[in-house]
């Protein structure tokens, strides 16, 4: 199956907020620990993209690995610049971001994983430094979706680690990393 056609995801994965995710057995957390899961979250890609078989596709329609650093490595500096904005700006909307769209244009699939790492690192530790950051009241500020949902810091924060957790047990199940 060709790259473009690996099918979108269009699920709304807010339910985790409050939910959690048995999928991946993600439950939710005090969001002052952000900035400790992203550390801890972005160590486990290290050991990933070191894998011999980091850039290869389990079956059609399901991204390899690799992909997956890609989208976590993006996510980390997308949700960063929402944060700066969420602590700058009273109730910031977001543009949707589609990461399908974003993994054909970057080509995640023939990335370089050493650089992804650099990268992924890079981005994990000034979001994860941001995190760390916030404190008291700002937990409560506001920003929008472009759907019109709306996210505090904090349900925002849950709703990243979320995000970047579910693509370890994705990556787990086809390297056995854990």
């Amino acid at each position: 199956m060709p790259y473009y056609q690996i099918a979108p995801d269009n699920k709304d994965w807010t339910f985790v907020i409050t939910e959690g995710c048995t999928q991946c057995s993600f439950k939710p957390f005090p969001a002052d620990e952000t900035s400790s899961r992203i550390f801890v979250t972005a160590e486990y890609y290290d050991r990933a993209l070191g894998h011999p078989s980091v850039s290869v596709r389990p079956s059609d329609g399901v991204w390899s690995p690799l992909e997956y650093s890609c989208h976590v490595r993006d996510v980390f500096a997308i949700f960063d610049e929402r944060l700066s904005k969420m602590l700058q700006f009273d109730n910031p909307e977001f543009e949707n971001w589609d990461q399908d769209k974003a993994a054909i244009e970057n080509d995640y699939e023939h990335q370089n994983p050493k650089a992804v790492l650099l990268e992924l690192r890079r981005n994990a530790d000034k979001l994860s430094n941001a995190f760390a950051a916030v404190s008291g009241d700002q937990w409560r500020n506001r920003g929008l979706r472009s759907n019109g949902s709306h996210f505090t810091i904090e349900t925002f924060a849950i709703y990243l680690v979320h995000d970047i957790e579910h693509h370890i047990a994705d990556i787990e199940a086809q390297l056995h990393l854990k």
